[in-house]
């Protein structure tokens, strides 16, 4: 159930005790991808995977900035501080947890937001607000996942089946052109930059040409049957163990 288009009656009736809540970002993704990407490919994630389990979820709405000062030279680009995001994610959930909702997963579209939202899903696990874990769709593509880069093959493809009149497809020439092999400057083991503008021309890391919607339309497959499974467990999972030792 969609908590933004639901009355709080019907909320109430549905008595659900686990949620999902999309988290993303605002942010460059070259010039031929939306700076909303991040946050409309998690939303399309959550709710294909919401239609794909018999469980009752209440889907929450998405949270649109996140941790993205690495983008801060591009304009439209958005970015709040990782201590603000923890802060912020984590009293939404507790919003959600005061109304009996006991487990959620937290679907994220951002690079840059898994790190806090690791330490999100372990402190309100820990703290007994709810057991609440992160999921990266573009981890859970299966060998996809090699492919991953930043306005590159896996969102250029997921964008394009989900979204394609947002895709401009007049700049996929410029977008490979100005684009990264891979993310950062790498010595010694090292990433010596800190800001993509460093190492990329126009933001973006790989080949968004290698992204058809075709290819797309296999990604949110994938990352909805994860998702399910994920649902699955999150929901099945026995938490008084870690709480009572």
């Amino acid at each position: 159930m969609d908590i933004a288009s639901a009355t709080w009656t019907d909320v109430g009736e549905l008595e659900a005790d686990l949620a999902v809540v999309p988290v993303g970002s605002t942010e460059q993704h070259g010039p031929h991808a939306p700076l909303g990407a991040d946050v409309l490919t998690a939303e399309a994630v959550a709710d294909a995977g919401l239609e794909r389990t018999d469980r009752d979820v209440l889907r929450a709405p998405a949270i649109p900035i996140g941790v993205a000062e690495e983008h801060r030279q591009f304009p439209g680009t958005m970015w709040v501080s990782p201590d603000t995001f923890r802060s912020y994610v984590s009293e939404a959930v507790q919003s959600l947890a005061h109304h009996g909702v006991e487990r959620v997963v937290l679907v994220n579209g951002h690079g840059g937001n898994v790190d806090a939202l690791r330490e999100v899903g372990a402190r309100l696990t820990r703290d007994g607000d709810a057991y609440t874990v992160p999921f990266t769709w573009f981890n859970a593509v299966g060998e996809h996942s090699a492919d991953m880069g930043h306005g590159g093959p896996l969102e250029t493809a997921l964008l394009r089946h989900v979204e394609p009149e947002l895709v401009r497809e007049d700049r996929i020439e410029e977008a490979r052109d100005g684009a990264a092999d891979g993310w950062g400057e790498w010595t010694s083991y090292v990433n010596l930059a800190y800001d993509s503008a460093q190492f990329s021309e126009n933001g973006v890391v790989g080949d968004p040409a290698e992204g058809d919607a075709e290819r797309g339309e296999k990604l949110l497959e994938l990352a909805a049957e994860s998702l399910v499974r994920l649902l699955d467990a999150v929901a099945e999972r026995d938490v008084s163990v870690a709480d009572s030792r």
